[in-house]
């Protein structure tokens, strides 16, 4: 946690600089005696931070404060006093910069983070400016009359520049984050919150939803009874904790969508198996058909959701699928010589006995093995595939995670990761901002 409040205090310094330096001032005209004075092109050139502190604040959210910090700025100077007229750039700092500000965070409609509010407080103690030019000393005791009316004015402008910042520019780039996506063709993820986001005192807690879904019955849903994770660990700037419901759903979706079922005939049954199958069904065949020489098939269906337990040891995915044996006489229908249960876990241990009888178990051994092969062949390589390939964290681009780590416990996986942003948050609003215009 540590790591996370660096790395996040690091880009909100930069950020709220990169805000100042693009405060707008208005031209400031004026008259004192003899003097008329015109200033214009204000810059603010860099945010000097004294004392910079990001915090979690119960019940409030994300607190940002700045104290006993200096802005460096520049202006551009039209004098004129009697007959003499003098022009030229003044560089001034403000001292004694002080701000104050709390963000409050909340989940939309959509279930997207979102800022709901932002209070800010602004001060600048004093401001000095250093005059130049043939009439510096002169133009000294004027500089009391200009630096109070920037200083009213920076004032004025800080917090409304950090406020649009978070309330339209953030808010944008969350809104750039997809809360339900599509996997696959077959599936999509849903990642929306499900409540608000929990300050505490050392951490931002949010809750998501973490759960897959047919693309083709999206309505349909599986209910979790999940233990709810507990993370513990803050060595890592982002703990994410999946529970056994999210790879439940994942697993249950690929079910719906009628994934977990293969036919193998012709070319895709090999050869060896089956000379087993005729050898081993040879009996039902001869009584059944004349045409003892027609085509084998297996018909394989995964007949419940796969089911995730999730240990210290690590984790384990048990599935059970019906295995039919059949016979396709040409010209005939196909012929059911026997149906099996085959039960197995993504740890290859394997199970099968015969939905018949007792006897025909024992007849099944020596299938065990081809019949495990058959089903690495097509059930097992869909699991692997999809928990090799991963599923995208939703992330605005820009950041990314590094450094990660995985842990077991009962019933939920903890994988901690630092935050690494390859770029500042306002270059990613910016790019944000370009892409919705060019689209």
């Amino acid at each position: 946690m540590v790591c996370f409040m660096f790395s996040v205090k690091s880009e909100t310094e930069k950020f709220v600089e990169e805000e100042l330096c693009n405060i707008s001032m208005p031209e400031m005209m004026g008259k004192e005696g003899r003097f008329q004075y015109t200033i214009t092109d204000v810059k603010i050139t860099e945010l000097i931070l004294a004392h910079a502190e990001l915090q979690f604040i119960p019940d409030v959210g994300l607190l940002f404060d700045i104290q006993n910090s200096s802005i460096s700025l520049s202006f551009h100077r039209q004098i004129l006093y009697w007959f003499f007229y003098d022009t030229g750039n003044i560089n001034a700092s403000a001292e004694g910069v002080n701000i104050n500000t709390a963000v409050n965070l909340i989940r939309d409609h959509e279930g997207r983070l979102k800022i709901n509010n932002i209070t800010c407080d602004a001060k600048i103690n004093r401001m000095r400016a250093k005059f130049s030019g043939t009439l510096g000393k002169v133009y000294d005791f004027v500089a009391k009359f200009l630096t109070t009316g920037m200083r009213f004015f920076l004032n004025q402008r800080i917090c409304p520049a950090l406020n649009h910042a978070a309330l339209v520019h953030v808010n944008s780039l969350l809104e750039t984050i997809p809360v339900r996506t599509e996997v696959d063709n077959y599936i999509g993820i849903d990642y929306s919150l499900i409540e608000d986001p929990v300050v505490t005192s050392r951490s931002l807690d949010m809750h998501f939803r973490g759960m897959f879904f047919d693309l083709s019955h999206q309505n349909l849903t599986l209910v979790n009874y999940a233990v709810d994770p507990i993370i513990r660990e803050y060595d890592r700037m982002v703990y994410l904790a999946l529970s056994e419901f999210f790879f439940d759903s994942g697993m249950f979706s690929y079910y719906t969508a009628g994934i977990f079922q293969m036919d193998i005939v012709n070319e895709k049954m090999p050869k060896d198996l089956e000379m087993l199958l005729r050898t081993t069904y040879f009996g039902t065949i001869m009584i059944t058909v004349t045409l003892v020489d027609a085509p084998l098939a297996l018909q394989l269906a995964v007949n419940s959701p796969p089911k995730t337990t999730i240990k210290t040891s690590g984790a384990t995915v048990f599935m059970t699928a019906i295995v039919k044996v059949m016979l396709l006489p040409p010209g005939q229908p196909a012929v059911q010589l026997s149906s099996m249960t085959l039960k197995s876990d993504l740890n290859y241990k394997f199970k099968i006995f015969s939905n018949q009888s007792a006897l025909e178990s024992l007849a099944l051994i020596p299938l065990q093995a081809p019949l495990k092969t058959m089903l690495q062949m097509s059930v097992v390589p869909l699991i692997n595939n999809w928990t090799k390939r991963g599923v995208r964290i939703p992330l605005a681009d820009g950041m990314d995670f590094v450094e990660e780590v995985v842990e077991y416990h009962n019933g939920f996986i903890v994988i901690g990761a630092n935050l690494h942003f390859s770029k500042g948050l306002r270059e990613m609003m910016l790019g944000n901002t370009n892409s919705t215009t060019m689209a």
